[in-house]
């Protein structure tokens, strides 16, 4: 039988030579550089099991700095649109 995920479990990772600390609580799961204090990715369970989980890591990952290794991730253009050009004079 599992265990109830009730509060938050911490535990750190190594990536790319820098530390993050992985935090899964019942709401979600969020990866934060280690001393820091907001997350870099955050992704709750109803994006994921609902199929929205790319557009919340996409959207998480615009929102953080581009500087940091964590946030980026390949993404696609955003669903229902496509690329135009701008009209030419």
């Amino acid at each position: 039988m599992a265990t109830v995920l009730d509060k938050v479990l911490k535990r750190q990772v190594t990536i790319d030579g820098a530390d993050y600390t992985v935090a899964v609580d019942p709401e979600g799961i969020r990866l934060t550089g280690k001393g820091k204090r907001k997350p870099e990715v955050e992704l709750r369970w109803h994006d994921l099991l609902s199929g929205e989980a790319a557009m919340a890591v996409a959207l998480n990952a615009s929102l953080a700095d581009k500087g940091r290794t964590a946030a980026k991730w390949e993404t696609g253009p955003p669903l229902g649109r496509t690329k135009r050009s701008a009209p030419t004079k």
